[in-house]
């Protein structure tokens, strides 16, 4: 019934293997090493979070293919794996916000919204009849007490705060790549432009405005602080998290 590598235990339930592995997650990293390379760096004054966008035929419309996404003003994500459980974990994430919003008055912070995600990936790790999500996530965001903050979050359930880090197809040399390039007092800037050279090492074709997507995390103004009042919307900061438009990503691309 059971074979000795646990492969058996990979089928329906998420159990335990004699090996003490779950075999059903590393299925699903699997899952995520196939899917394309996507990457965040943490900048001095900001983050910058970007991936590759491309579509299986040139039939496709790409402009409905997101794989950055704005969860709310102040944080965004990136994935790689599978689409689909991206979009359920992405509804997910901004129902939460929405809810911490209407409690609190103010969006989460980017580590609250991190364990909710943790959390609901982890609960698929260990419950009848269901898999393990098949994606990997990059969450960025800025909040007024701890600032920028970079966290990855893995099928598993499990989250870690990065001062920069890539997931995907060729996660492994685009995280060298970064050791080499990465210091604390890195720029935005500096950070897009080692994001875009960091994508182009392992990419196929030719990269453009249309097979990038970029997400960037802006720290607000001390003056927009220092106006900043929790009892009155109308004071806060403007968005910290935007998603750049093909043409800002073209000029990047041109320098």
């Amino acid at each position: 019934m059971a074979s000795a590598d646990g492969g058996a235990y990979s089928y329906s339930l998420t159990v335990f293997s004699p090996s003490g592995k779950l075999v059903q997650i590393e299925h699903a990293l699997a899952a995520v090493s196939q899917g394309t390379t996507s990457l965040g760096i943490k900048a001095s004054n900001g983050i910058v979070i970007a991936t590759e966008k491309k579509s299986s035929s040139i039939l496709v419309d790409d402009s409905m293919i997101e794989r950055v996404a704005v969860v709310c003003p102040n944080i965004g994500i990136v994935y790689s794996g599978m689409g689909p459980d991206f979009r359920v974990l992405v509804a997910r994430a901004r129902k939460s916000a929405q809810a911490y919003w209407k409690i609190y008055g103010e969006y989460p912070p980017t580590r609250i919204l991190t364990q909710e995600l943790a959390n609901i990936m982890q609960q698929a790790t260990h419950s009848g009849g269901v898999r393990p999500f098949g994606v990997s996530l990059l969450v960025a965001g800025w909040d007024v007490n701890r600032g920028s903050s970079l966290y990855q979050v893995d099928p598993s359930g499990s989250y870690w705060a990065w001062k920069a880090s890539a997931i995907g197809k060729n996660m492994v040399n685009a995280k060298t790549f970064l050791e080499k390039r990465y210091n604390d007092d890195i720029s935005l800037e500096d950070a897009i432009h080692t994001a875009l050279l960091t994508l182009k090492e392992g990419f196929e074709g030719q990269m453009t405005e249309k097979t990038i997507e970029i997400g960037v995390v802006t720290v607000p103004t001390e003056e927009e602080l220092e106006g900043w009042s929790i009892s009155s919307a109308n004071t806060r900061p403007k968005p910290t998290f935007r998603k750049l438009t093909e043409e800002e990503v073209r000029d990047y691309l041109a320098l």
